[in-house]
């Protein structure tokens, strides 16, 4: 059990998941941006990733995912008393893509709200549920993480096209008898948000002249830069947040981070001092970075593979545009 002495008790009852149908290998990558399958994987880990059907949107991902993480929990959408969808690209201001998952699960009178923190965006919603429902504000909260990072990868950007893609997780964060999140280390390096952009709308709308720079507003990302963050400044978030749950690494028996690289992942276990018997998520390999819904189809993929874990402690962390960053001690559901 986690041993903070804040009081109240929450946890994630749940995790359901909508991975994309389409599995895109490197090879139909690589030609467009004169690359190849093995530079790809000694970089970044990638050997395929998945992309939605054209006519599939984030709430239809994200509804499909909230849907199987109720069945899992065993509660009914008349139980959600807040949903919150963490999406970096679901394309419309307003209304917000929480009400339209909302709407399609029939959780009819649930506050819900869109959260923006790319790559974060999961655990930082995972931290907001759970001081909601420690607080006596909600008894249950769906936390939703769905991208369709497709419509927005520009397919010759050498420095983007290989990563992003499509899917979408959620878990229910309710009441339980055990302190099963541990606090939020969280914030952002926002100095540093130039690092990861995307194009105006509105520089595209008002794009009169075929010769202007401004094109459809595609993910834009240094990489070399983020890498270097990611890797030397990250882990001190996720050593935070084990000191914040009042545990020590070896109490961990995963960690599963935002499915971002696969170097930086093995860094930050090392820089860490992970156990090396820790189960580490790598589902970027066959499902590539997926931004806010990382997290949840990782650990998913986990769950599956490793059943032993149910119950136990995982280090989970975000982290990417901003530079925002977020992390947190959880007991797997």
């Amino acid at each position: 059990m986690i041993k903070s002495k804040v009081g109240g008790n929450a946890s994630i009852l749940a995790v359901g998941i909508y991975r994309a149908t389409n599995l895109v290998p490197n090879s139909e990558i690589v030609d467009k941006i004169d690359s190849t399958d093995e530079w790809i994987q000694q970089r970044t880990g990638i050997e395929s990733r998945r992309f939605a059907d054209r006519d599939i949107s984030v709430v239809d991902m994200g509804t499909v995912a909230a849907n199987q993480a109720l069945e899992r929990a065993g509660i009914g959408s008349d139980q959600i008393d807040v949903v919150i969808l963490a999406s970096i690209s679901y394309p419309h201001q307003t209304p917000s893509g929480a009400s339209g998952i909302a709407s399609n699960i029939g959780a009819h009178k649930a506050a819900a709200f869109d959260l923006s923190a790319a790559c974060a965006g999961f655990t930082y919603g995972v931290g907001l549920a759970n001081d909601l429902v420690r607080g006596g504000t909600a008894k249950n909260v769906l936390v939703i993480g769905s991208e369709k990072l497709s419509d927005f990868t520009n397919p010759t950007d050498r420095a983007t096209a290989f990563i992003f893609a499509d899917g979408a997780g959620a878990v229910v964060v309710g009441q339980s008898t055990e302190q099963g999140i541990g606090p939020t280390a969280w914030g952002s390096d926002s100095d540093q948000r130039d690092a990861i952009t995307m194009s105006s709308w509105l520089d595209f709308k008002n794009n009169d002249s075929p010769a202007s720079s401004i094109a459809w507003p595609d993910i834009v990302q240094e990489g070399q830069r983020v890498f270097r963050w990611a890797v030397f400044s990250v882990s001190k978030v996720g050593t935070k947040a084990i000191e914040l749950a009042g545990i020590t690494p070896s109490d961990l028996k995963a960690f599963v981070p935002h499915q971002a690289n696969l170097r930086i992942i093995e860094s930050m276990a090392k820089d860490m001092k992970l156990s090396p018997d820790i189960l580490i998520a790598d589902d970027i390999r066959t499902n590539g970075n997926t931004s806010a819904a990382s997290i949840p189809l990782a650990m998913d993929a986990l769950l599956q593979s490793h059943p032993e874990l149910h119950g136990e402690l995982a280090l989970i962390i975000g982290y990417g545009a901003g530079l925002a960053y977020a992390a947190q001690v959880v007991k797997l559901p």
